[in-house]
């Protein structure tokens, strides 16, 4: 079964950042990579859900025009949103997944520590919803934490075995290091027609 929420409420409630996600370079060094994997300077409309207290959040919001993030832990929303409360063009709500998942569709979803807390099922209907709400041409980025935890269902490098059959995604970018995984997908438009490369689109090939 899925990690319950217990678990996450547990973790904030013995600490408001229970991953040191602020303070580590280990994470700032993701973040960063996490970004330069994105293959347009620029989004419409992305969402991020598991925004924890909103390290990453705040960095995509330099990228996008209107920005969704949510987490499933009040405390951790309230973080995230307090991060980002001088970014009119983000929002940060109280969320559970997949059961909530947001209506409407972006050309960015970035799933970030997310994926390895949901059983065979849940991940199933979860990258079902992805796939439905990502335009075609979007971008879905998956960044994972690769060595083995109790809580975590899977590994980075177990999750990209996953993810490479989930239909209507094509892999664009995979960055793997002894620690994480990072991915970056393409989706595939309805008559077949592939997402274009950066080198592509600016004419280079």
């Amino acid at each position: 079964m899925s990690i319950p929420a217990s678990y996450f409420e547990t973790m904030y409630r013995h600490s408001p950042d229970p991953w040191h996600l602020a303070d580590r370079w280990y994470e700032h060094r993701k973040y960063d990579l996490t970004l330069a994997a994105l293959p347009q300077p620029r989004y419409r409309r992305a969402f991020e859900p598991a925004c924890s207290v909103g390290e990453l959040t705040s960095r995509l919001a330099e990228r996008c025009d209107s920005l969704l993030a949510c987490d499933r832990v009040a405390t951790a929303a309230a973080t995230a949103a307090h991060r980002t409360a001088g970014h009119s063009h983000v929002r940060v709500e109280q969320r559970t997944l997949p059961e909530e998942w947001p209506q409407g569709t972006f050309d960015l979803i970035v799933l970030s520590e997310l994926l390895y807390y949901f059983d065979a099922a849940t991940l199933d209907l979860l990258m079902r919803c992805a796939v439905a709400a990502l335009e075609p041409g979007g971008t879905l980025v998956t960044v994972h934490w690769n060595h083995p935890v109790d809580e975590h269902l899977a590994t980075g490098a177990e999750l990209a075995q996953v993810l490479a059959e989930v239909p209507g995604l094509m892999l664009m970018a995979d960055h793997r290091e002894n620690d994480f995984v990072l991915q970056t997908f393409g989706r595939v438009a309805p008559d077949g027609r592939r997402p274009v490369s950066v080198a592509e689109r600016e004419g280079l090939v």
